[in-house]
């Protein structure tokens, strides 16, 4: 059987740097191959495309579907976030008639599964949205710059030592690490998946680093792996 595979990232960041494409293409490839499946063809979106009225944002799942419809077969996409996490968004793909396979969730999901699917996914990303405001206004009232300037130099400068202070220290680290978690986690349910693309995205709104400079992707390595030591 023939399909038409569609990607989606969701800034022109990642459409230029390529970030999860290779990842989306990866695993449609491995699941035709496993399905025997035929890839006709293929269209990238580099695009936000929030909102039911998306698909008049999104040429090239608009050219998908158009292709898929003329060969009478289904598009395939690795997540069914990379179509959206709008119930009507994805309410509105089904009225097409234009059947779409999602390589995450399997070959014999069905349109109502579909739905469901999404809309767990809409109040996921509520939900996750709802706690990187709480996090950030909780911060910001305590008068809390997310980053400490001198929390991660002061721990190097203290090295492996111990000591109250140095427990202080670290402790102030994970507190950190525990304000971000929030927004590291919207960040990636936003399709920022690689380091590069959390730290460009922590960045482009302004929030440093425990040393107070910019992110950069060993930082961003240095903080999942902290937020993993204490979540």
């Amino acid at each position: 059987m023939k399909v038409v595979a569609y990607y989606r990232v969701s800034t022109a960041q990642q459409g230029r740097s390529g970030l999860g494409l290779d990842a989306q293409r990866e695993a449609v490839d491995r699941f035709a191959e496993a399905e025997r499946l035929a890839i006709a063809g293929e269209f990238v979106e580099v695009e936000t495309g929030k909102g039911s009225d998306a698909l008049d944002r999104r040429p090239q799942l608009a050219a998908a579907m158009a292709q898929a419809a003329l060969l009478g077969c289904p598009v395939i996409v690795a997540k069914l976030d990379r179509l959206s996490r709008d119930v009507a968004f994805i309410s509105g793909l089904m009225a097409k008639r234009v059947p779409f396979v999602v390589a995450e969730l399997g070959s014999d999901v069905d349109p109502f599964m579909l739905h469901l699917y999404a809309a767990l996914a809409e109040k996921e990303r509520r939900l996750i949205s709802e706690r990187t405001k709480a996090a950030l206004a909780a911060a910001k009232a305590r008068g809390v710059k997310l980053g400490n300037p001198n929390g991660a130099a002061a721990i190097r400068r203290a090295g492996k030592g111990t000591g109250p202070a140095v427990a202080a220290l670290k402790a102030g680290a994970d507190a950190h690490a525990q304000q971000l978690a929030p927004v590291i986690r919207h960040f990636q349910a936003e399709g920022f998946t690689s380091l590069p693309a959390l730290a460009g995205a922590l960045n482009e709104r302004g929030m440093v680093t425990p040393r107070g400079g910019k992110w950069h992707p060993s930082s961003v390595r240095n903080l999942l792996a902290r937020i993993d030591s204490v979540l």
